[in-house]
């Protein structure tokens, strides 16, 4: 499916990718699911990649926040720009190396449900009009969510499949 350009669309791919995502986990064998990935990656396990999400919409959320309530949100984060996003990333893999598979996936769960809520406050106009918040520059509100849950799950989707595809070889 392309990106979504619809608020119907984005609900609709948001919640494919996710239930696809976790279907592809399920297929995965229990004992292989905590095992550290044979290729090099900086998220090195199934854990890792739910973890990701999960800090990532947290982010969201955040800026979400900030922005709804006037002020402009710290975009990616406290002392990051969108260029030292690797730097970003590693500093979230390690926050969460002490989270165990299950609870990464009752945290991601969770974050799931409240940006799924946040998405359906909005109308079409609201997350597809760029500049429509001012928190959000250039872009639309639509954009950052896309970027939060259908395009993040495709990229998650993606890496675990190559997981998959080791077990098999």
């Amino acid at each position: 499916m392309p990106r979504p350009t619809t608020k119907d669309e984005l609900l609709t791919l948001s919640t494919h990718n996710f239930e696809l995502l976790f279907k592809l986990i399920d297929s995965v064998p229990a004992e292989k699911q905590m095992a550290e990935f044979p290729f090099e990656d900086r998220d090195r396990n199934i854990r890792d990649v739910l973890c990701h999400l999960y800090e990532w919409h947290l982010m969201m959320l955040g800026w979400y926040k900030t922005g709804m309530s006037g002020s402009k949100p710290v975009t990616p984060a406290e002392g990051y720009t969108w260029q030292t996003i690797p730097a970003l990333n590693l500093v979230i893999w390690q926050k969460y190396q002490n989270t165990s598979l299950p609870d990464a996936i009752k945290l991601l769960n969770s974050s799931h449900q409240q940006v799924m809520k946040l998405i359906k406050k909005h109308s079409n106009d609201e997350l597809f009009t760029k500049k429509y918040y001012p928190w959000t520059g250039t872009t639309s509100l639509g954009a950052y969510l896309i970027s939060s849950t259908s395009s993040h799950y495709d990229w998650a989707i993606k890496k675990i499949k190559k997981y998959v595809k080791t077990l098999k070889d």
